[in-house]
């Protein structure tokens, strides 16, 4: 039976995952099953590599996913078992070239393994960030806490005006998250309507707020989307312990978030 050996490079960007997992354990923003993780890995194999291992499972892909590698968490599965069940708990699959079906080529050794619900979401936003912005491999979809608590606020429906408020509360938030939080209207889970709106998101913010839902961001590798998660909701924390305390934060300028700009 043909099988894969990872580079070298791939295992470095698994042992980001397994650590990005852990955070996400510890901050409870990945309750049970909640949330998943991706990363395209297609540059680092070559194709005749990973052809011809595996069963093909049928799947309709966006047409331009066609041949994609891509590192993904599995459905059922829990966050906190990517510590140290990284080959249990998630899978490296292929996309055959009509995009009808993929392959596990590595992992997804749990009994009835499949890779996440959300498969086709990040098949299609791996697709755009190709496409437009291929420098980003890495997806990370989590449950924070206070950006959920934002969507149910009538902030929400001000994304110009929950920006100002959450990088107004310290100068980090506006320097590592400078493009800000997208308020990405409810689509329901693993469907092609919810990668439509986040692939929107993207193409003006560094985070998608689902509404009522969680936050997705995209970046080079997972622990730079697991930075813009953590700053974005810690504006967000900040702002609520404020309004929990019964005052009206003071908050940066606009002048002063102007000024901050050119540090972004």
């Amino acid at each position: 039976m043909k099988t894969i050996k990872l580079p070298v490079q791939v295992e470095a960007e698994l042992n980001k995952v397994s650590e990005v997992a852990g955070y996400l354990w510890q901050r409870e923003w990945a309750e049970r099953n909640a949330g998943n993780i991706s990363m395209n890995l297609t540059s680092y194999f070559k194709k005749e590599e990973v052809q011809g291992i595996g069963t093909e499972v049928p799947f309709e892909f966006p047409k331009g996913a066609a041949g994609f590698v891509i590192y993904i968490t599995g459905t059922g599965c829990y966050l906190r078992d990517l510590v140290d069940k990284l080959e249990e708990a998630s899978c490296i699959l292929y996309i055959n070239e009509d995009a009808t079906a993929y392959s596990i080529i590595w992992g997804g050794k749990r009994e009835n393994f499949g890779p996440t619900c959300e498969l086709i979401s990040h098949a299609s936003i791996h697709l755009f960030n190709s496409i437009h912005h291929p420098e980003n491999l890495a997806v990370v979809h989590t449950h924070p806490l206070e950006l959920i608590c934002m969507s149910h606020h009538e902030l929400f429906d001000n994304e110009e005006e929950l920006n100002r408020q959450i990088w107004m509360m310290c100068p980090e938030v506006k320097v590592f998250v400078p493009k800000g939080i997208h308020c990405t209207p409810y689509a329901l889970s693993s469907t092609a309507a919810l990668a439509e709106v986040t692939m929107e998101a993207f193409k003006t913010r560094n985070v998608s707020l689902w509404e009522k839902h969680g936050a997705t961001a995209t970046a080079p590798d997972v622990m730079q989307a697991w930075d813009f998660l953590d700053v974005a909701n810690k504006g967000a924390k900040m702002l609520m312990m404020c309004w929990a305390a019964g005052f009206k934060p003071a908050g940066l300028s606009n002048d002063q978030l102007t000024e901050l700009e050119q540090f972004t």
